[in-house]
């Protein structure tokens, strides 16, 4: 990481001449500028910058889509004030002099703009915190390393795409070594950009890794899992090939997930270690919330594919202790002592699927919710109950649903209720395209 004196010192020395100034979309993608490092030193290091309110009324295709209040035609489509956060300043040493600070979003008056992401975690953060909690947090991404650049795939419209190594990798030494002098990049590079790495690993299906870094502080977390997402495609497209965190590639692979490990902190430790109330409460509260809460965990039509019997993506509600079918797993002792759900997939906002958890457990805290009984054998073949199964389903559990408005507020309900149904809407259209298209080669 990088302080204020040493990017001013940096500067004028010449060694970083770039600083991406960025923040993320409702996507989970960086969206910012580039300055020119003599310019963000004198100006938007005190001053901020700006960034059209559009980019949080976009599509994944980067289309302004309608039914957002912050942004539209008839607002004119104005500013947001950007304010980087020098705490997460550091260098990007992939790219050659260039430095990266994430930013907060406002409006020109100084208030947040509470539906975007990283000031929507800040809230849930703010409340654990007013009551003594601190959440940490833990996010594993599975991706897919692929032989074709980013431009081959397109032109191929992303079909028949090639996994690196044509085995399942989970776990197999030989196997990723085929893969290390790129996964070793990573691993450096993100060591170097300030995120302290774990280990990388195989998984579950040819081509497939994953990388894990320590846990953190869940604002810290999110802030590392994005700038890796980011780093990890940039640094695929310099070595000629691509990587791609979709929820499920191809209806044939294994589907990447996002597993999110968490867990409460009081005056330094970690509280589920002692506090069993506490955590059998916290717990309570995801189970009884991840259907409403579902679009913040699976925001996509994609997001649904993976949920399969026997994919190792969870389709139930039920909690076991290191049950792997399960949509809650528990896993470590004393102050390792946390909660993984295996519900998000790869293509997650972690700025909003961290509030929603936290928001969730919190939940279940002050309601004083009582935890149901584990679930022993395999989860998939239980009666539990079961997360949304579609996307459509889940903007139905958000929008008869109470706790979230109580919980994020209806500014924000009303903002992700409209990103769901613009995702679904999209997606209907181009079904009704694509039939047409077969109906008519039909004859």
């Amino acid at each position: 990481m990088l302080s204020r004196e040493q990017l001013v010192a940096e500067v004028e020395a010449g060694t970083i001449d770039t600083v991406v100034c960025a923040f993320t979309d409702m996507q989970g993608r960086l969206m910012g500028k580039r300055e020119q490092a003599e310019h963000f030193v004198g100006q938007s290091l005190e001053h901020g910058l700006e960034g059209c309110n559009y980019l949080l009324a976009l599509d994944m295709e980067m289309d302004p889509q309608p039914g957002y209040a912050m942004a539209s035609w008839e607002r004119g489509y104005g500013d947001f004030h950007l304010l980087p956060d020098l705490s997460t300043l550091r260098r990007v040493p992939w790219l050659a002099g260039t430095a990266l600070v994430l930013c907060d979003v406002a409006w020109e008056d100084g208030s947040p703009v509470v539906a975007s992401p990283r000031q929507l975690l800040a809230a849930q953060v703010a409340r654990a915190r007013a009551a003594g909690l601190e959440p940490m947090i833990g996010s594993e991404l599975e991706f897919y390393l692929l032989k074709e650049t980013y431009a081959e795939a397109h032109a191929n419209h992303y079909r028949g795409l090639t996994p690196s190594v044509p085995y399942i990798l989970d776990y197999h030494v030989l196997a990723t070594s085929y893969d290390e002098a790129f996964i070793r990049q990573l691993r450096n590079g993100m060591q170097a950009a300030g995120i302290p790495v774990e280990s990388s690993k195989g998984e579950a299906w040819p081509g497939q890794h994953e990388l894990n870094f320590r846990y953190a502080d869940a604002m810290t977390m999110a802030d590392n899992h994005v700038v890796y997402k980011n780093g990890a495609k940039e640094m695929a497209h310099e070595n000629g090939c691509s990587i791609t965190f979709m929820a499920k590639p191809d209806h044939s692979w294994i589907g990447n997930s996002c597993h999110v490990h968490a867990s409460l902190w009081r005056d330094g430790a970690n509280a589920f270690a002692t506090d069993d109330g506490l955590f059998e409460r916290f717990l309570a509260g995801w189970i009884a919330c991840a259907r409403e809460l579902a679009l913040f965990l699976a925001p996509n039509v994609n997001s649904y594919k993976r949920y399969a019997a026997g994919s190792w993506a969870p389709t139930t509600l039920a909690w076991g202790r290191d049950n792997r079918t399960c949509g809650f797993r528990i896993v470590g002792h004393g102050p390792a002592r946390r909660v993984e759900t295996r519900i998000p997939g790869g293509d997650v906002n972690p700025y909003l699927a961290f509030a929603a958890l936290i928001a969730a457990g919190l939940h279940g805290i002050e309601q004083g919710l009582e935890l149901p009984p584990p679930l022993e054998g395999n989860a998939y073949e239980s009666d539990a109950p079961r997360f949304p199964a579609t996307l459509r389903e889940a903007i139905s559990a958000l929008e008869t649903g109470t706790m979230a408005r109580e919980a994020l507020g209806d500014e924000v309900v009303d903002h992700y209720l409209n990103y769901g149904r613009t995702e679904q809407r999209l997606f209907d259209q181009v079904v009704t395209c694509w039939e047409r298209e077969r109906l008519f080669e039909r004859g």
